[in-house]
């Protein structure tokens, strides 16, 4: 039970009926809480995602911050937790409940970095506006405003007795200050380019500083400069001192995490896994692990000993910034551009296998005519045909050379796809043999189609592009026929109604556009505060499906069409969807199941009252709701 309540309490906290369906529905089959309670499961969700079996070794997903979280810092005590996000506040957590105790305000700019005194006592935060501030841990209150640096502060850290500061700076330097007296002791100075992480050794002896390739030490009490440890072949984000002061770690650009021998400058070995920068490394506090967060969205756990990684940590749905164990090395948490800090069991770190799926991102997901199928595209340059009843993987379909970004069915032929891809070409297949068709269309000055759709009778192509364009084709030879601007921004998805009469455009204005299919007339513009990314007419020509819902057309009057006045309106919904966070699976705009931060999706399809989640980890969930059972009324 508190696992379960751990992992959901911002879901029982902010919507507590919830407790009966997202945190029943998204908890592991196998948990004792999911069994109690089985028969409280909702009855109006027939077709529920398939989850874990057993609680995975994230304990807890902190939300609370409206924009990236850029680092993390426990207390020494493990007590609490700190965090530090581009929403230019610092949020404070108890690390037993997850809840946050307080949020602290007085950055005019991003927040870059927290670190806790080792009494626990006080917090010191660096940010984007120069400024280091000193905060009391316990009352919230700023004690003390640290100015001096002409330039972004990118990393703070205290002495090990507490009694210094160490901030690094995009001025090139680092200053010392007196942390009972806020004043500059020495300025560390001479350095190329930004310093991009700081660290004091275990005895508050040495500081050690990550600038451009290179990691350098320096000797406190003098302020001179000792020796450069070997440089790597990327940027340096991270540093940090092993607790007994004779190792050290760095983190780079390169993917890979080094160790290095203090005392001979040595570097001892390479850690390689990662697949992109790595951007911050921490130390257990008995030296034997090392944890390393990365762009690639996964922590890593390493023994030290023998460089081996031992876990593997996914879950982020984002860049992961910061890392931190808690003082008994049993938590670690992590900070991440999803916005959320996750708490992890660093003995039960394994991974627990999912369905498998995409190796990359998924851009697009559309429904075949029938609902019998379902088609997905992918950052791993493949499109992925799944049994829309079963969630079951049919086939995979290969041929493109970069992202595939939008696949759509052929309307009332559920045996041809159309593809669009970042490798500048539109491709048609067989579904059944998986063959390459048709030729290929070019002509948007972009060059990135993000969107195609073919009319009902089959005689024309409308493709979408980043160059702020919709290009109608003559499907039989390949022509382009008409060339409708008017968008302010990337058109991201388009949509023939059924007569083939009319088109709808979506694109990054947050506005969908209907047109006159013949003469290219704009004759609505609709205002959806957000940018769409899949678009369809419904049989009647009346209602525009989207990836959050359906919106109800309102036909413009004749004198309108006829003056060629754009007719503007607000966005309703009805039906099943999702909300513009996508932190909600709606029905006729109201919520009804909320959806934990690891399974937001990256793209979604709607058909009737069936959901599918495209996930950025690669993964597809199936919802499908009761026609009969209203979750409310």
């Amino acid at each position: 039970m508190r696992r379960f309540i751990l992992l959901h309490r911002f879901t029982i906290e902010n919507a507590p009926l919830q407790a009966y369906a997202s945190a029943l529905v998204f908890s592991p089959t196998q948990s004792l809480t999911r069994k109690l309670f089985q028969g409280e499961e909702p009855t109006w969700l027939v077709t529920k995602p398939i989850v874990e079996e057993n609680w995975s070794a994230c304990l807890a997903t902190l939300e609370g911050h409206s924009d990236y979280v850029s680092s993390v810092a426990f207390s020494y005590d493990g007590r609490q937790l700190a965090s530090a996000s581009d929403d230019q506040t610092i949020k404070l957590w108890d690390a037993a409940t997850g809840s946050c105790v307080a949020t602290l305000v007085g950055h005019s700019s991003v927040v870059t970095s927290v670190a806790f005194s080792r009494n626990g006592r006080q917090l010191a935060s660096a940010s984007l506006d120069k400024i280091v501030k000193l905060w009391d841990a316990a009352t919230g209150a700023c004690v003390a405003t640290l100015v001096g640096h002409s330039g972004a502060v990118g990393s703070v850290a205290f002495s090990h007795d507490g009694c210094q500061l160490a901030s690094a700076s995009h001025d090139k330097t680092v200053k010392l200050w007196d942390v009972a007296t806020g004043v500059c002791i020495t300025t560390l100075a001479g350095h190329s380019g930004t310093v991009n992480s700081v660290a004091f050794s275990h005895d508050s002896r040495q500081l050690v500083l990550a600038c451009g390739k290179t990691v350098k030490l320096w000797d406190v009490a003098t302020g001179g400069y000792v020796t450069t440890l070997g440089k790597q072949s990327g940027t340096v984000h991270s540093v940090a001192f092993s607790h007994d002061s004779r190792q050290l770690a760095s983190a780079s650009r390169d993917e890979t995490v080094k160790l290095w021998d203090v005392a001979t400058g040595a570097c001892v070995a390479t850690l390689q896994g990662h697949s992109s920068a790595v951007y911050s490394v921490v130390f257990s506090h008995d030296s034997r692990q090392l944890a390393s967060a990365s762009r690639d969205e996964t922590v890593k756990l390493w023994d030290v000993a023998t460089g081996a990684c031992v876990a593997t940590l996914t879950g982020h749905r984002g860049w992961v910034h910061s890392v931190a164990f808690s003082h008994d090395g049993r938590q670690l948490a992590s900070a991440s551009h999803d916005g959320t800090v996750k708490l992890w069991d660093v003995a039960t770190g394994a991974y627990v296998a999912m369905l498998a799926g995409h190796s990359g991102m998924v851009h697009s997901v559309a429904f075949s005519h029938d609902g019998c199928q379902l088609a997905s595209a992918s950052d791993d340059c493949t499109i992925k045909l799944w049994d829309a009843a079963t969630g079951a993987y049919v086939a995979t379909l290969t041929g493109h050379r970069h992202t595939v970004n939008y696949v759509a069915f052929f309307p009332f032929n559920g045996g041809r796809l159309v593809s669009a891809s970042w490798d500048r070409t539109i491709k048609l297949w067989d579904v059944a043999t998986g063959v390459y068709v048709a030729k290929t269309l070019a002509g948007h000055r972009a060059g990135v189609v993000t969107s195609v759709a073919f009319s009902r009778d089959g005689c024309q192509l409308a493709s979408a592009s980043n160059d702020h364009t919709v290009k109608l084709w003559d499907a039989a030879t390949g022509a382009c026929v008409a060339t409708l601007a008017g968008h302010s921004s990337a058109v991201s998805s388009v949509a023939f109604s059924r007569d083939s009469c009319q088109l709808a455009s979506a694109a990054w204005d947050m506005t969908v556009k209907l047109w006159n299919a013949s003469t290219g007339v704009c004759l609505q513009t609709i205002e959806v505060g957000e940018a769409l990314k899949d678009i369809s007419f419904d049989a009647t020509g009346a209602n525009l499906h989207t990836e959050i819902g359906t919106i109800c057309l309102v036909k413009p009057l004749a004198a309108q069409v006829a003056a060629l006045q754009i007719h503007s309106q607000q966005a309703r919904f009805q039906g099943y969807g999702v909300d513009a966070k996508r932190s909600w699976i709606t029905r006729d705009g109201h919520r009804l199941l909320r959806l934990p931060p690891e399974y937001r999706p990256a793209r979604v399809a709607v058909t009737g009252s069936t959901v599918a989640l495209g996930l950025a980890s690669g993964r597809v969930l199936f919802f499908r709701f009761s026609e009969e059972k209203v979750p409310w009324g």
